[in-house]
């Protein structure tokens, strides 16, 4: 038999059982879902209607503007509830089921009606409190208004009892006046009938004159006090009757009288008005403040009505808000006191009716509301009843369904296991005879294959003769294994022709490498030998003056014919050839210790510790020559007392040729170019050398190939296109670092170098060399 066929026949065993449990699992698993489907529902439902029961706890604790959302809520809620368990009923599987789900159904109708009664009681009740509220407020209005009014009726009382003060206070002193002086015309009428009596002469006999001046002075005060109070014609009659000479003599009027008994008849007629209408105001000031103490008791009384009615609105805005009917129900007591307490106001009939309406109205509306309250607390008790009866429903139907959930789980579980284990246990008999008759010629195979691996001259793989897919295998193993053996000596030749061509490329490219160095040595060596050469020139030729002003100073010397101008210009002389020999040979020491120290870098090619700007300063002062031919101008910006450990003569060899390729390509022809050399920190432990230049930059396309060697595009000025691949080369093998290039046509180049700041143990940088098209050099 075939192999296709036992296959055939171990898979198709296990096939057909699994095909039977699938049956059975795919209905097993459709009366599962929908029990889960049920149970799902029935949660939900479970969830909606204690939501409903909290929704409506929250709709009796809540301020009345804001009941129509909670009553809009529950409504939602029941109604998903409602519509949930009508959902159910079409996925009810027993008897328990549905009529549990008929009994839920009809205790949510009675809550939902328990509850729309329960919001209309809440909204009488509310529209109850809110005329109690705004009766309260007519009250203390009414209260304020009355209030008012009193306030102002006691203003005009003490306006009143002010203007009877001031008359009694000058009537008082008209009658102190007239007092004074009836006294004084008493005791001049004593001083006169002593004076005629014939007696001895008395001490008050010198006196008349004196009490005629008290009795004048006394007249004008008393004239002024008529006059201060209106009284112009008795102040004319007081003072006709006190002028002129007849108070000193008993000279009679008209009448008979004398002028001073004139006068005393006068005043005591006046004093007798005037102590009449003293005692008038008297009387009138005493009623006032009767009447003004009144006026204020009144309005105290009245403040406390409105202050009173507050503190009771208040208390049973809290009562109604607790839903304390015994509280609530006290406070219409303390409303009928208030009331009484109105009713006996002295205020105005109108204001005060119309208080004692609105206390009433309130008085009324609150008994309302509380036999409101005590309704909405009975039908509280009973929708808590039908609530619970709602509840344990929907617990039950949740519990039942998940129960037949469970229930289906745990058969097809059973089902799905010894379904599955009969069918291991058949599959794994046919399995094990399958592949006993497979196995075996596969493993005769499988050692021919071993012994031809070891010497492929063993011979042949047996088993051919088959005519099954092994005898298949078999044939095609001596032909593999022929075919192999062929290739492998092509390869063998082929590999041995490639090393050859390998060890001559990279004779040749180490020769071309070499050569390039020495080249750019040779550049070097040509530039800092020009650059001497001016220093010394200079030196040469300040000698050769110094030496002739020293022998005509040595013949003057010797003629004895020095002067002291003389000498001072020969010292000046020699001065001006000492400093410009120093200077000069400064600079070409300079030149050639700069030089020295890269050469010996570049010969040396081992790795010490330097400061990188000291450093950078002598390589580019040896570059000079090279910049000074194109008006080119490179200078460098380093972090202060960066030191590294690296492989200095690598790192001029790659600092040179970039600055040569900027100078070559990048201005390619175009003087003054700007180039700037930066270096300082990048990653912990590594640094970053930039050369940026403002030259022309790298066409796109050219810039995934300027590592390549032999690439360049300025071949037919001599390039060799080895610079770039030199550079790539020493960064990242002797500097163990990377390369990246920046460039856009015609906006320069930015060609950036990181490579570790210690080169002893250091790992190389991962990451390939990075071309951006962004900003660079050519």
């Amino acid at each position: 038999m075939r192999v296709g066929r036992k296959i055939a026949l171990v898979g198709g065993v296990p096939i057909l059982i699994a095909a039977a449990i699938a049956v059975a699992g795919w209905f097993l698993l459709a009366q599962a879902e929908r029990a889960r489907d049920g149970t799902l529902v029935a949660s939900q439902v479970y969830h909606d209607l204690s939501s409903a029961r909290l929704i409506r706890d929250a709709y009796v604790a809540a301020n009345p503007s804001e009941r129509a959302a909670h009553a809009d809520t529950f409504a939602t809620l029941t109604a998903r509830a409602s519509k949930g368990l009508g959902a159910l009923s079409g996925l009810a599987r027993t008897r328990e089921q549905t009529s549990g789900i008929a009994s839920a159904r009809g205790a949510l109708a009675g809550y939902v009606e328990r509850m729309n009664h329960l919001i209309r009681l809440t909204r009488e009740s509310d529209g109850l409190t809110a005329e109690m509220a705004q009766r309260a407020d007519t009250l203390i209005t009414l209260a304020d208004r009355a209030r008012l009014r009193q306030q102002a009726s006691n203003a005009d009382l003490v306006r009143s009892l002010s203007e009877k003060v001031n008359k009694l206070r000058a009537t008082r002193d008209i009658v102190a006046n007239l007092n004074l002086l009836r006294t004084i015309l008493a005791e001049i009428a004593v001083a006169r009938v002593r004076a005629a009596a014939p007696a001895e002469p008395s001490p008050a006999a010198g006196r008349p004159q004196s009490d005629i001046a008290l009795l004048q002075n006394a007249s004008r005060s008393l004239s002024a006090a008529l006059r201060g109070e209106g009284r112009a014609r008795e102040a004319d009659e007081l003072e006709a009757l006190s002028a002129g000479q007849g108070l000193d003599e008993a000279t009679p009027d008209r009448t008979g009288a004398s002028q001073p008994a004139v006068l005393a008849a006068w005043s005591e007629r006046l004093l007798k008005i005037d102590t009449s209408g003293q005692r008038t105001l008297h009387d009138e000031v005493a009623q006032l403040l009767t009447y003004s103490i009144e006026a204020n008791e009144t309005q105290q009384a009245t403040q406390d009505v409105a202050i009173t009615t507050l503190k009771l609105g208040q208390r049973t805005a809290d009562a109604l808000a607790r839903r304390d009917t015994v509280t609530a129900a006290s406070m219409v007591g303390e409303g009928e006191r208030l009331s009484a307490k109105t009713a006996a106001l002295p205020i105005s009939p109108l204001i005060q009716g119309e208080m004692i309406d609105a206390i009433d109205g309130w008085r009324t509306r609150l008994a309302t509301t509380i036999d409101g309250l005590k309704r909405q607390g009975a039908m509280l008790a009973e929708m808590d009843s039908v609530a619970a009866v709602v509840s344990e429903s929907a617990r039950t139907l949740n519990d039942a369904f998940v129960g037949d959930a469970d229930r289906l789980g745990s058969f097809l579980r059973q089902i799905l296991l010894f379904g599955a284990a009969g069918g291991l246990l058949l599959g794994s008999l046919a399995a094990l005879a399958v592949a006993r008759s497979i196995t075996v010629p596969l493993r005769q195979l499988q050692d021919d294959m071993i012994a031809l691996a070891a010497d492929p001259s063993a011979g042949t793989v047996i088993g051919t003769q088959r005519r099954d897919e092994l005898g298949e295998i078999a044939r095609a193993t001596n032909f593999f294994v022929t075919e192999i053996g062929r290739r492998e000596r092509a390869l063998r030749r082929a590999k041995d022709q490639a090393d050859a061509a390998l060890v001559e490329l990279k004779q040749v490219q180490d020769d071309l490498i070499r050569a390039e160095k020495l080249a750019s040595l040779g550049q070097l060596v040509a530039g800092v030998a020009h650059e001497i050469n001016t220093p010394l020139g200079i030196a040469l030729t300040t000698a050769t003056i110094v030496r002739d002003e020293t022998r005509d100073f040595q013949a003057l010397v010797a003629q004895n014919a020095l002067s002291r101008s003389r000498l001072t210009h020969y010292v000046d002389r020699v001065g001006e050839g000492a400093a410009l020999l120093y200077a000069n040979l400064a600079r070409a020491a300079d030149l050639v210790h700069g030089f020295k120290q890269v050469a010996v870098d570049r010969a040396a090619d081992e790795h010490r510790t330097f400061a990188i700007d000291a450093w950078l300063d002598d390589l580019l002062a040896s570059l000079q020559p090279m910049l000074r031919k194109g008006g080119h101008v490179v200078r460098h910006e380093c972090s202060a007392g960066l030191t590294v450990n690296t492989n200095p003569g690598a790192l001029a060899q790659v600092v040179t040729n970039l600055i040569t390729n900027a100078v070559v390509h990048g201005f390619g022809g175009v003087r003054g170019g700007q180039i700037v050399v930066r270096v300082a920190h990048a990653a912990p432990g590594f640094v970053r050398l930039d050369v940026v230049d403002d030259g022309r930059g790298i066409a796109a396309e050219n810039l995934p190939r300027i590592f390549d060697p032999f690439f360049t595009t300025a071949r037919a000025r001599g390039s060799t296109g080895l610079g770039m691949h030199i550079v790539h080369n020493l960064v990242t093998a002797t500097l163990k670092g990377r390369i990246a290039v920046e460039s856009q046509p015609g906006s320069g180049t930015v060609i950036s170098v990181e490579f570790a700041s210690d080169a002893r143990g250091a790992p190389t940088m991962l990451g390939p060399a990075r071309q951006h098209a962004d900003v660079g050099s050519a």
